[in-house]
């Protein structure tokens, strides 16, 4: 071909630009919607850590000559029926909410990623019975098995973390064995077969930090889902007992009060998606796609 002829439209050099600025363009909105969601949570969490600190009254403290007062210069978002100021118990509930969801995903995480890697690993029935045990576990939703084992067990957070964690690492150990499978395939884990590396070392060394991308992604994406959950929880009575509070308490206290004071539900309901949504804007920032894997 010469200088002066043209590329066919099928031929590969006619699609490498437009291939190329599509996928500029596909970083560029990656790394937007990373920052944006990154900046919103990074918002949240700094203001929840510095709760105990900024918080401008105890939310537990009670005001009955001001209950439902709307926003004001001492209450800006105002107070709830017993005169609880609703600002210091959304920021309070919010230190519960989120760390609960943050150590169930954890949890699941890193058991699910080390049942899945070790699974492929081993193979035979073994992995068989794994993968037929996280079947089961993905059909049965989260909030059924949590009401089970807090109904055996009684509330509590001990108890509300392992209900969660419960059927919590399955997806991941789906992820992970998936990738696990893909990793043992390849040149560098035959080669450390070959030099006699035990399994528990291929599986560390190799296959989990391959796979670390995904599963983070993965884990990102989950954790608006474990959010709700425990919005969920409370909100049936089952999360957090009084004096304390968390998202879905509140939601639970105003309910009754829906049409006099509709900002007492808007204000956690508002809470748990915009911190909900600024994670999953991260997960799907991260999440690898098929051109970053060849």
């Amino acid at each position: 071909m010469t200088l002066t002829e043209q590329a066919p439209a099928s031929h590969p050099l006619a699609r490498a630009p437009g291939r190329l600025t599509g996928t500029l363009r596909r970083v560029r909105g990656q790394r937007a919607t990373v920052l944006v969601g990154g900046a919103v949570f990074a918002a949240v969490v700094l203001v929840l850590l510095l709760t105990p600190w900024i918080a401008p009254f105890d939310p537990a403290a009670q005001d009955l000559t001001r209950r439902m007062a709307g926003p004001s210069a001492d209450h800006w978002l105002g107070t709830d029926h017993l005169g609880r100021d609703v600002l210091s118990r959304l920021m309070h509930g919010g230190r519960f909410s989120v760390t609960v969801a943050a150590v169930t995903l954890l949890l699941s995480a890193l058991i699910g990623t080390l049942v899945g890697a070790f699974s492929a690993r081993i193979g035979g029935l073994l992995d068989e019975v794994l993968m037929r045990v996280v079947d089961l576990l993905i059909a049965i939703p989260d909030v059924i098995v949590a009401l089970f084992l807090i109904a055996v067990l009684g509330t509590g957070h001990s108890t509300l973390i392992a209900a969660l964690t419960v059927v919590g690492w399955t997806p991941f150990a789906r992820l992970a064995r998936g990738l696990a499978l893909e990793i043992n395939g390849r040149d560098f884990v035959e080669a450390a077969e070959a030099l006699g590396c035990s399994r528990t070392f291929i599986v560390v060394r190799h296959v989990i930090p391959n796979a670390l991308r995904p599963v983070t992604a993965l884990g990102f994406l989950r954790f608006g889902h474990k959010l709700i959950t425990v919005g969920g929880l409370s909100f049936l009575g089952l999360g957090v007992q009084p004096p304390d509070s968390d998202w879905g308490a509140m939601l639970l206290d105003a309910q009754p009060y829906l049409e006099q004071a509709p900002l007492l539900v808007l204000v956690p309901g508002l809470a748990i998606f915009v911190t909900a949504l600024s994670v999953t804007l991260v997960g799907q920032g991260v999440e690898p796609h098929a051109d970053d894997r060849a």
